[in-house]
């Protein structure tokens, strides 16, 4: 055993775990507000399934010895009995003796099975019940993705004897995922209303973080698929990061090109693009050639955004433009950029003289993967809404925290987001606060204000305070409210997707004045959105001058 590529793979292993949560992350910032504890669940929950089925039978499946037909593996490990050998030589494109423990390498692939169901997630955001869902990740799990990984990932797997490569799962992770999004879909169907109707993310920053957590465990997910810490694992790390800053910068240019903003959920959006193409090719290419697939995939992915309207398929958040066409893309680019100076068991590709036969092995991979995925997840899928339920209750999809969770994951209103008065220094002694002007005592021709105000044009909440102090208010109480607009406004959603809102936010306020000043009030007002038209002036009775 050699430690130094020992504690490299099992860096690498938690690299990938990590990754997991990340795209809980990734996607949760993304759905609608009541929906996000629901999709941070539907992926972590993997992590739990995915690794009991991975030990007790998925391993085996996967990398044990062939039964005879290079379809699957025995089950002689199950449950890991008679783990005794390290995986066999030249198992999973390493060249030489592998020279880590057997468990290094079970636990390293272990979260390899766990990403990948968690990703059809993102295509059915909002529609899944969650018992169904554990059992669609339970068999999944073994019945697919199991015998893909042995197909391509085992040296007795039937499409690795007839040449197909794939250094880290552009096949067995994104485009079996990819495929099983379509089967999914057509047994969940659409969420209400779409494609009339559109979801606004719920926190952009969340989803930011995600992708960045995406990157960084990215490295692992590539530059562990050797099994060795040496200049092999070196090239995949950097592939792996240049194809992701290609395809990052080439969709903000297409983005700007085609929707006038260059955005930050497009440059990530990019990045995971490039990063889910380069996977297959990341241990064959070179790294010029890494940044030409990142750059491909950053245009050909943005492109493909419009595939979930031409199939009439509810792909939520766009697995199938970024995941699916990125796995079956970087698949096929191997056959053109593949070269054998980088990797002693890769083959060169079309541009580097080995002519079409790589390429060919990689179409029959593909077409072989997608096929195999698609129907059997269609078939997985139909079974556990008939006897489960798969899809969510209509009248659950838009509060699937509640029903599911009874929870909700904020408790913030817009109001408590105004910005407040501050400054870099000791806080004052309540009473001492400069400018403070308390409003007036009780009032004898007492009248209520009330006006809807754009929280955006408030500098800070004192401003508003202090104006209305000075213009005579006796009382004055601001919370959240939400208007009906005469026109929609037009709001910007991630990658390049937009709605029409007919209820817009607002702050409402609510003002106690001398008669007299409700003039002077009303000019405030004004100042900060509210149109006279809209405002309302009642006569009021204190309740200090009830009897």
């Amino acid at each position: 055993m050699n430690p130094g590529d020992t504690a490299w793979v099992l860096v690498c292993a938690g690299l990938v775990l990590f990754m997991t949560p990340g795209l809980a992350a990734f996607y949760g910032g993304m759905v609608r507000t009541r929906n996000v504890l629901a999709m941070l669940q539907q992926n972590m929950v993997a992590l739990g399934v995915v690794s009991l089925t991975w030990v007790l039978v998925g391993y085996t499946i996967a990398f044990g010895d062939d039964a005879g037909t290079g379809l699957f593996g025995n089950l002689e490990l199950f449950g890991l009995n008679d783990l005794r050998v390290p995986p066999a030589p030249h198992l999973h494109v390493v060249t030489g003796q592998v020279t880590i423990p057997t468990l290094a390498f079970v636990a390293y692939q272990m979260m390899f099975a766990v990403i990948t169901p968690a990703l059809i997630t993102g295509a059915t955001a909002g529609r899944l019940r969650f018992a169904g869902w554990v059992a669609f990740l339970a068999i999944w799990s073994i019945v697919v993705y199991a015998p893909v990984a042995h197909w391509l990932w085992h040296p007795d797997g039937w499409l690795a004897k007839f040449g197909t490569q794939d250094w880290a799962g552009g096949m067995v992770v994104h485009a079996s995922a990819g495929a099983a999004v379509l089967g999914t879909l057509l047994v969940v169907g659409r969420r209400r209303g779409w494609p009339r109707t559109a979801s606004p993310p719920n926190s952009i920053p969340l989803t930011i973080l995600g992708a960045g957590i995406l990157w960084f465990g990215w490295f692992g997910f590539n530059g562990g698929d050797g099994l060795q810490a040496n200049g092999l694992a070196a090239q995949a790390l950097i592939n792996t990061h240049l194809a992701a800053a290609a395809g990052m910068l080439v969709w903000l240019v297409a983005e700007r090109l085609k929707d006038g903003h260059s955005t930050v959920v497009g440059g990530v959006s990019g990045a995971v693009a490039g990063l889910a193409t380069v996977t297959p090719a990341a241990g064959y290419v070179n790294t010029l050639s890494a940044i030409a697939i990142g750059a491909i995939a950053g245009f050909v992915c943005h492109f493909a955004l419009r595939l979930k309207y031409l199939l009439r398929l509810d792909d939520a958040l766009d697995v199938l433009a970024v995941h699916f066409v990125g796995g079956m893309l970087g698949s096929l680019l191997v056959g053109f950029f593949g070269d054998s100076g980088v990797n002693p068991l890769g083959k060169d590709g079309l541009f580097f003289g080995g002519g079409g036969s790589l390429l060919w092995h990689q179409i029959v991979g593909v077409v072989a993967v997608v096929a195999f995925s698609f129907v059997l997840s269609w078939a997985i899928a139909a079974a556990v809404q008939a006897v489960l339920g798969l899809r969510a209750p209509a009248d659950e999809q838009d509060n699937l925290d509640h029903t599911q969770q009874d929870a909700d994951a904020y408790h913030l209103g817009g109001v408590a987001g105004l910005n407040g008065t501050g400054a870099p220094q000791r806080r004052r002694e309540p009473g001492r606060e400069r400018g403070a002007e308390r409003p007036a005592g009780p009032v004898q021709n007492a009248r209520l204000v009330t006006a809807t105000v754009n929280p955006t044009l408030l500098p800070t909440t004192r401003e508003l305070r202090d104006a209305l102090v000075g213009a005579g208010a006796t009382s004055i109480v601001l919370f959240d409210a939400t208007v009906s607009t005469a026109e929609p406004t037009a709001r910007s959603l991630p990658r390049g997707y937009w709605q029409d809102q007919d209820l817009v936010g607002r702050a409402r306020v609510e003002v106690v004045v001398e008669r007299e000043s409700v003039s002077a009030v009303l000019d405030v007002l004004g100042r900060y959105g509210a149109e006279r038209s809209e405002c309302f002036v009642q006569d009021v009775q204190l309740a200090t001058d009830l009897r």
